[in-house]
């Protein structure tokens, strides 16, 4: 670290990769050695070590312009294991069943895994008729609720890059299909703080979602229901937006404590 005077303070050194971790995971988008080195101030040749060694080992990956860094595999499944812990899962849990009665449909909470949010959390609906997407289910950013506001989080370089490289597949007849299209529809989902799937990622299947925030403002999961088109209209299922923003900062309020 710098202090006030420039001088720099001696990081020990067998907390200098958790320190880079520490940066890496708030800074929150893709980080040049050189611009996360800017708050820790370690020699040029050590901070380029560092990221070489957590490179290696799978804890940070290179972004495709070749200069950016981001959470890597090894980072991202032990950040899943710590938002799993058993005591934060249970009062998690309650939340969801709550939301999920209240709602009357199967109620989600999923993360963003690189290029598709993945389910860590779900309840039932008491339903007969329901669609099956269980925990470890990835699904594609673009055409999902969860997706989709997840997408919204993004600054406009990062979502223009995603839209550009991402090959958009017609998963329904109303997928989502052309860049353009997908960015303006991220905007309304920023606006208005919810996101919709309206049978984009399946035949028959609805879904809402909204973010759950950590204390720095940041979105690191999402909380969402879906439900058979039959039985809930998405004009209907908007009508709980409320009720998924109350379950979320609720949500967001365990990862504070």
């Amino acid at each position: 670290m710098v202090d006030e005077n420039g001088r720099e303070n001696a990081i020990p050194t067998n907390l200098r990769l958790l320190f880079v971790l520490e940066e890496l995971a708030e800074s929150g988008v893709p980080v040049t050695p050189t611009e996360l080195n800017s708050k820790l101030g370690l020699p040029k040749p050590t901070i380029h070590r560092l990221f070489t060694t957590l490179e290696s080992e799978g804890f940070i990956q290179r972004e495709i312009d070749g200069r950016g860094y981001s959470p890597g595999l090894r980072l991202r499944k032990m950040s899943a294991g710590i938002l799993s812990s058993l005591r934060i899962r249970t009062a998690r849990l309650a939340i969801l069943a709550k939301l999920a009665e209240d709602i009357g449909e199967t109620c989600n909470i999923a993360i963003p895994d690189r290029d598709a949010m993945i389910y860590l959390d779900r309840v039932e609906t008491k339903w007969p008729l329901r669609i099956q997407l269980p925990v470890g289910t990835r699904v594609p950013f673009y055409c999902t609720a969860s997706g989709k506001m997840y997408l919204s989080s993004l600054d406009r370089r990062h979502l223009r890059n995603y839209s550009a490289s991402t090959k958009l597949d017609a998963m329904t007849a109303t997928t989502i299909t052309a860049p353009q299209v997908l960015i303006e529809e991220v905007a309304k989902v920023r606006e208005r703080g919810f996101s919709t799937d309206n049978g984009e990622f399946m035949e028959g299947m609805i879904a809402v979602a909204v973010p759950i925030i950590e204390a720095n403002g940041r979105l690191v999961s999402t909380l969402s229901f879906h439900a058979p088109e039959q039985r809930l209209p998405l004009n209907d299922a908007i009508n709980h937006v409320d009720k998924l923003k109350s379950a979320a900062a609720q949500l967001s309020s365990l990862l504070a404590g």
